[in-house]
């Protein structure tokens, strides 16, 4: 069984979106070897920071939180869609060409994943992809971009997928990964009452027997 770490390391000069400073990781060393008997680090990080699973409250004042979406629907069989040759955006007549259906957990690979640091023309999920996928009811949908969507005004790709209860992860690393079914386990960060939280995703090539 090979396993495919799919998530982005966490360090002070990673990518962070639009590269603003304030969104950077910062470690601050508590404790070491030369002012006391233990090393100890204290990380400030935002919790959009790298790969992670928004919650519907970054989007909707009244939204939940991260911790009301249900581990089950984060562990399970997934498909990885290739969309390395769209140079844009991710649309409807993009996903058609793709085998899908309801429950699925799509992720979706673009050239996204060969960026060495943050690409302000990054591929994104457009509008009318996010439609179509919530009206197939897919569990969720993954993106090895820092964001789902890019200067749409109102964030309708968010908005719509969040309505359905589609779960979203942004931050994926797939440039290793070739388009088929995988097992999927993303685990956020056990946070409570914020509206994301930085995860470890992981992708197995082989399904369980059930």
């Amino acid at each position: 069984m090979k396993i495919y770490d799919i998530s982005m390391p966490i360090y002070e000069q990673m990518p962070v979106y639009k590269n603003k400073e304030e969104k950077r990781p910062r470690f601050e060393v508590m404790s070491d070897f030369k002012t006391g008997k233990v090393h100890e680090t204290r990380i400030h990080l935002d919790v959009h920071t790298g790969t992670h699973v928004d919650a519907p409250l970054h989007m909707f004042e009244d939204g939940e939180t991260i911790e009301s979406i249900s581990l089950e629907k984060l562990v399970g069989s997934c498909k990885v869609l290739d969309f390395t040759y769209v140079k844009d955006a991710i649309s409807k007549a993009d996903l058609e060409q793709k085998q899908m259906k309801a429950n699925d957990f799509v992720l979706l690979k673009t050239k996204n994943s060969f960026d060495t640091g943050f690409n302000f023309g990054f591929v994104y999920l457009k509008e009318d992809g996010a439609r179509y996928l919530a009206e197939m009811g897919v569990r969720g949908v993954g993106i090895d971009a820092l964001g789902i969507e890019r200067n749409q005004p109102g964030h309708p790709t968010h908005k719509t997928l969040m309505n359905k209860n589609i779960i979203i992860i942004e931050g994926l690393k797939l440039d290793q990964v070739a388009e088929g079914e995988y097992f999927l386990v993303a685990a956020p960060i056990k946070l409570l009452n914020v509206d994301a939280a930085p995860a470890r995703v992981l992708l197995f090539d082989q399904i369980p027997a059930r």
